[in-house]
């Protein structure tokens, strides 16, 4: 039997209503490792994600393709803004069958959480200061990767996504922002 890595509904984000989003997403298998359709579904995601003026990362599910994968945009990672020199160089990551393993038992109540799948609709939610996840890179390889603050909160959105679980399931003052 052949394991297939999902066709992408295209590389735009598919968004609340879809029910891709709230299936709990499949393990990419040990064959799908160092392959081409592996290569190409973490581009589109990565191509999906850079089209976002906002997005500081993507879940597979958000492009339409239920495997346990998240990005994360290169500059959160390297610790720069958006608008920094240099900072769109930076490559994204993948972070492929993720699991947290570690959270801190310090939480704060973020507001203004957002998702790039409910466009336009902004709450509070309660994450974990710091997070540690473990994952798997493009060859398979294991990884840990801590994050604080922001990037503790994308780990823990993410995540969620690979589970089904939108961040307004949980969140609180839910409302929508104004167009600028």
């Amino acid at each position: 039997m052949s394991h297939s890595i999902g066709t992408p509904h295209s590389h735009h984000i598919v968004v609340e209503g879809d029910p891709v989003l709230r299936a709990t997403a499949k393990a990419v298998e040990p064959s799908e490792f160092n392959g081409k359709e592996l290569k190409a579904l973490i581009a589109t995601m990565s191509k999906a994600l850079r089209d976002e003026p906002y997005g500081v990362g993507n879940a597979a599910p958000q492009i339409g393709v239920s495997k346990r994968i998240f990005l994360v945009r290169g500059f959160v990672l390297a610790n720069m803004r958006r608008d920094d020199v240099g900072a769109d160089k930076v490559e994204d990551k993948a972070f492929i069958n993720p699991s947290i393993i570690r959270r801190s038992k310090k939480k704060v109540a973020i507001e203004g959480e957002g998702c790039l799948s409910v466009p336009e609709v902004y709450g509070t939610v309660t994450r974990s200061i710091k997070v540690t996840v473990r994952a798997q890179d493009e060859t398979g390889k294991k990884f840990e990767r801590g994050g604080a603050d922001v990037l503790a909160e994308i780990f823990e959105h993410e995540c969620e996504h690979l589970d089904g679980i939108l961040f307004i399931d949980h969140a609180t003052d839910i409302h929508s922002r104004p167009h600028e």
